[in-house]
């Protein structure tokens, strides 16, 4: 029984703004962003795709680190960059550039989410895989957008989380299933149930009401017609006309033997190496690859590219590890793909590089094994090889989030904005 002073708040159906001024809706993208680009890179794909919806939205992107302003955005969309966490080998967090202590850095994130969004008044929020952000910093902001009642807020989860027993007893000890049900009116997952169901793995549909949908996976080929792309190609590869193998690790604070290992592969014959370490390696460690790349004619280092993705396109075999940008944007491509794999501190890439592998779209080596030898010999292999299509993957997940989203700003009455 309610008392006459509850006020019941339909989440599914956001409050218009009752002003006179025509606007268009408006977005936020959040992502907590402490390991990698991976977050951020997905959020950037959903900003292009979402951007297209009907009123042409305004999209303002929550990003957790300061590299967020060096990729391109498209046109109408902003960024605000949170001071960043970091995030160890054993999953531990702790302020990544600022020497204060854990609870204040979390405390000042909260405060600039928490205001942003209600000067933003934003008609739909994405929360990117974390339902209450990295150390509970969405608290506040999704308390406060529960009582204006004008936001519908979504969850959009990646494919595979962690293995499945440690992903249950985390979201039930951090009370994720609880946040979903007060705060969350849709879930859409960026993912192919015929490869991995996740809703069923991570106990989510039997636990919560909000709808949930399987988007497909996130066709990133879009990218490789974008000035970024190719300006990454005309610098990195420039006028050399050898063939190439790329190796990417992503941000690179996981990625140090890899990279190592790469700097000392004996590369196939007429081939030269391109090798981006991520701007997140420590620089003892990237220095020290970089002296090995000093020794020898046929391998460039860099530590960062705006976007990657025309250099991919072109290479005559990958090197990666195994998130989900990555991997996503090896589907697109179809190049002669190796995925090596992080293990620690979550299962979640040698997980989805193995489902992947035994479709025959990717080749996996475990971390712990691969050497430069190893290496070398599958190079000399793949670069034979002919492109290989994601056959029977579903990798329309862009068009459908962006008819998802259509749909959400469409059902709350706010597909156009009014404003004072």
């Amino acid at each position: 029984m309610t008392s006459k002073n509850t006020r019941i708040v339909d989440r599914s159906r956001p409050v218009p703004h009752a002003d006179a001024k025509v606007k268009a809706p408006r977005i936020i993208l959040y992502s907590h962003d402490t390991l990698g680009y991976g977050h951020l890179r997905r959020n950037l794909l959903l900003a292009g795709a979402i951007k297209n919806c009907v009123g042409a939205p305004d999209i303002l992107m929550i990003a957790g680190m300061r590299e967020a302003g060096a990729f391109p955005l498209p046109a109408g969309v902003d960024c605000v960059n949170l001071p960043a966490y970091a995030k160890d080998a054993c999953g531990q967090y702790a302020a990544r550039d600022l020497s204060i202590a854990l609870g204040d850095l979390r405390k000042i994130r909260a405060a600039m989410i928490r205001a942003t969004v209600a000067a933003f008044e934003p008609d739909l929020m994405i929360v990117d895989n974390v339902p209450r952000g990295a150390q509970y910093e969405l608290d506040p902001v999704l308390k406060f957008l529960r009582k204006t009642g004008r936001t519908r807020i979504v969850l959009g989860l990646r494919d595979v989380i962690d293995d499945p027993a440690t992903t249950r007893r985390q979201w039930l000890r951090q009370r994720n299933l609880e946040a979903l049900r007060d705060f969350y009116s849709d879930i859409w997952i960026y993912g192919d149930p015929d490869l991995y169901e996740t809703a069923f793995e991570y106990g989510i549909t039997s636990t919560n009401a909000a709808p949930i949908t399987y988007t497909g996976y996130l066709d990133q080929s879009d990218r490789l017609g974008t000035d970024a792309a190719q300006q990454a190609l005309a610098d990195v590869v420039g006028t050399d006309p050898r063939p190439y193998v790329l190796c990417s690790v992503g941000g690179g604070r996981d990625g140090i033997a890899l990279c190592e290992a790469f700097a000392t592969t004996r590369l196939p014959a007429g081939h030269r190496g391109l090798l981006i370490t991520g701007t997140q390696m420590p620089t003892p460690n990237r220095q020290r690859i970089e002296a090995y790349a000093a020794t020898r004619e046929n391998l460039t280092v860099v530590s960062f590219l705006r976007d990657p993705i025309g250099v991919a396109a072109q290479a005559a075999a990958i090197v990666g590890m195994g998130g989900y940008n990555t991997a996503t944007e090896m589907l697109s491509l179809g190049r002669p793909t190796l995925i090596v794999p992080r293990v620690r501190p979550r299962a979640e890439q040698v997980l989805r590089a193995s489902l992947l592998a035994e479709r025959g779209l990717v080749d996996m080596m475990h971390p712990d094994k691969v050497t430069s030898e190893d290496l070398a010999a599958w190079l000399g292999a793949a670069i034979t090889r002919p492109r290989v299509a994601p056959a029977g993957l579903n990798m329309g997940g862009l068009d459908q989030v962006r008819q998802l989203a259509d749909a959400a700003l469409s059902d709350s009455g706010t597909t156009l904005r009014k404003i004072a």
